[in-house]
């Protein structure tokens, strides 16, 4: 499916991505963790982006959610030279496996997220909360310093309003005013997470914690069928 789509709104996500909210013309259905190709309206080049909402949320709003990275120039890319309101966006898709089944038989899940990894997991969580089974819900998430913890705010409300178990912590961070991690997502933390071997769980994130995090559960007694990862970055890496 291939939709134009008007740039609705743009905030600083962190200090190297962006939250860019596309106004569709028409429905665009997608499943909770799936992706969209994005391009500047008339190009062909587009290039692929978690959608960053729920599918409740999108049909309510009209709106799509992204978490879009900036290079060094301070731009997505060529593919979308100019992120500001009113631009138009071609939006092709949804494409991608990495989802949030439709009636799961789980009813504990563990999500592990590192820096742009978050968007599919924040559409996966939207989705769950609306939902509202009663579910248990766990959310790992680390980044380089706690600036690039994208959706850091909304989370930890979530966190206070929902049940949700929120671990944030960083890599490379040093200075004071941080009361979160300051490691990679370790066993120790994942150790926390895992209270059932049945929970279910989606990694989303750089090379090494999409190759590291599955082994740990594992080890924790989840089985493979129960680990579902997703190796994904923007056009500016985010290390986490």
């Amino acid at each position: 499916m291939l939709l134009t789509a008007t740039i609705d709104a743009v905030s600083a996500a962190t200090p190297r991505a962006l939250h860019v909210r596309l106004r569709l013309d028409a429905p665009f259905p997608f499943a909770p963790g799936q992706a969209a190709l994005l391009g500047a309206y008339g190009l062909g080049d587009r290039r692929p982006y978690s959608m960053a909402v729920g599918p409740e949320d999108a049909a309510r709003s009209g709106c799509l959610e992204f978490l879009i990275g900036l290079g060094v120039d301070g731009t997505p890319g060529p593919h979308l030279p100019r992120v500001e309101p009113g631009e138009r966006v071609d939006v092709e898709g949804p494409l991608g496996a990495f989802t949030f089944p439709h009636a799961p038989a789980e009813r504990t899940f563990l999500f592990v997220a590192g820096g742009s990894g978050i968007a599919p997991i924040r559409s996966m969580l939207h989705h769950a909360l609306a939902v509202n089974r009663g579910w248990q819900m766990s959310l790992a998430y680390s980044a380089r310093v706690p600036e690039e913890l994208a959706f850091d705010g909304e989370l930890r409300a979530l966190a206070q309003a929902n049940g949700l178990h929120y671990y944030a912590t960083t890599t490379r961070h040093t200075g004071d005013g941080w009361s979160g991690g300051r490691t990679r997502i370790d066993r120790a933390l994942l150790a926390r997470c895992v209270t059932d071997p049945e929970t279910l769980c989606f990694v989303c994130g750089p090379e090494s914690l999409v190759h590291e995090v599955p082994r740990v559960l594992r080890e924790l007694g989840i089985a493979e069928r129960r680990i579902r990862v997703e190796e994904w970055a923007v056009p500016s890496p985010a290390d986490a």
